[in-house]
């Protein structure tokens, strides 16, 4: 679903370059949750742009569901987000003069679909504020807020979701309410969920975490627990003949 190869992102700080991320490389299967980890200044946030085509590396590659961003004019790269791609931020970014499902009607009616209201109303209910439709974000706590967002990030089935810090601005029971929708909604959809944070209490219900230091992958983890992996070795035929 999502390819990064050897993807380096440099800035120019007086005469000499500064890299936010060198050598960044790896391959996320559809229908993953995948998080990634690091803290403040680790090149978290840089990376979700060029893998998400906000911004363009300065050496590398981004393969998103078999195309190369780096073949896209920028208008290609925001026709192929708009028909692929959600996206959840920390600051909610809801439109504060409309309504709850006016707000995850949004992406529906800029592409003309007819049935709009009709699958906004289905996906605030799957997230649990199908009696809050008619309130506006002031009238949310910030957990039913960023429960709109996701609603809004999946109302056009992407195949690939982005969320930057979604629990950032929850307390721990909001933010634990969003992550589990998230797992749920990766599980029942089969869109690629990639969660970039720093909390790896978060990060941990992922099933694989990559983490980044100074710019650079300094682990690449599955959480597949030592008694998963034992019962598949020992599934496999002795001595790999079949």
């Amino acid at each position: 679903m999502l390819v990064a190869s050897q993807l380096t992102k440099e800035y120019r700080s007086g005469t000499h370059p500064l890299a936010v991320l060198r050598d960044v490389s790896f391959t996320i299967p559809q229908g993953s949750l995948v998080a990634i980890v690091g803290p403040s200044g680790s090149g978290k946030t840089t990376l979700l742009g060029l893998l998400a085509g906000l911004d363009t590396p300065t050496r590398g590659d981004v393969v998103l569901d078999g195309t190369r961003l780096a073949d896209l004019s920028e208008d290609e790269r925001a026709t192929l987000r708009g028909e692929k791609v959600g996206f959840v931020f920390q600051s909610f970014q809801l439109i504060p003069t409309l309504t709850a499902i006016e707000n995850v009607q949004v992406p529906l009616e800029l592409r003309g679909e007819r049935d709009a209201p009709a699958r906004a109303r289905e996906l605030l209910e799957r997230v649990g504020l199908g009696d809050r439709t008619d309130h506006f974000p002031a009238q949310l706590s910030g957990g039913e807020q960023q429960r709109v967002a996701i609603a809004r990030a999946f109302v056009n089935r992407p195949r690939i979701l982005f969320a930057d810090e979604p629990t950032g601005n929850l307390d721990a029971t909001s933010g634990a309410r969003v992550v589990e929708l998230l797992e749920t909604l990766n599980r029942e959809s089969g869109s690629t969920v990639v969660l970039v944070t720093h909390d790896l209490a978060l990060a941990s219900r992922a099933r694989r975490m990559i983490r980044l230091a100074d710019g650079v992958v300094v682990e690449d983890t599955d959480s597949m627990g030592s008694a998963e992996r034992e019962l598949l070795t020992v599934s496999e035929p002795a001595g790999g003949a079949a």
